[in-house]
């Protein structure tokens, strides 16, 4: 993954943000919408991009772009920031591989721990039973 490269393919639209606010909100636009093409990128490897791909399907619209929006900030600065800093975060998570996990055998002494507490707790339970008088 080049980040530079991808930095450089990253669209941004600044777009007036809804909700409270009064006067200054109707007329600045704050809100930064960042689009990115995965398929059409140069700073990604063909696997890194199938990669992405799999993992982002519910993000992705029918071109493939991947949209990010944020208007947590009033500052339109602020918010481009936040909103690349959230896309390269994104973009890391989809691509690490999980680490594949090995099947390991419990320790003797969890076995026997378990099967003390077994035990007790059978031996517990036996001592709530109405006695047998047949005897």
């Amino acid at each position: 993954m080049n980040k530079e490269q991808i930095h450089r393919e990253l669209q941004f639209k600044a777009v007036r943000s809804g909700g409270a606010g009064g006067q200054h909100v109707n007329k600045v636009s704050t809100k930064v919408e960042l689009s990115f093409a995965i398929l059409s990128s140069e700073g990604l490897s063909d696997a890194e991009k199938e990669r992405i791909q799999l993992k982002l399907k519910s993000r992705l619209n029918n071109e493939g772009v991947l949209v990010l929006k944020c208007d947590e900030a009033r500052s339109q600065h602020k918010n481009k920031a936040l909103v690349v800093k959230r896309f390269f975060e994104i973009l890391k998570k989809a691509i690490e591989v999980p680490k594949k996990r090995r099947p390991t055998k419990p320790t003797k002494s969890s076995v026997e721990k378990r099967l003390k507490t077994k035990k007790r707790d059978s031996e517990k339970k036996a001592g709530r039973k109405k006695p047998d008088l047949d005897q």
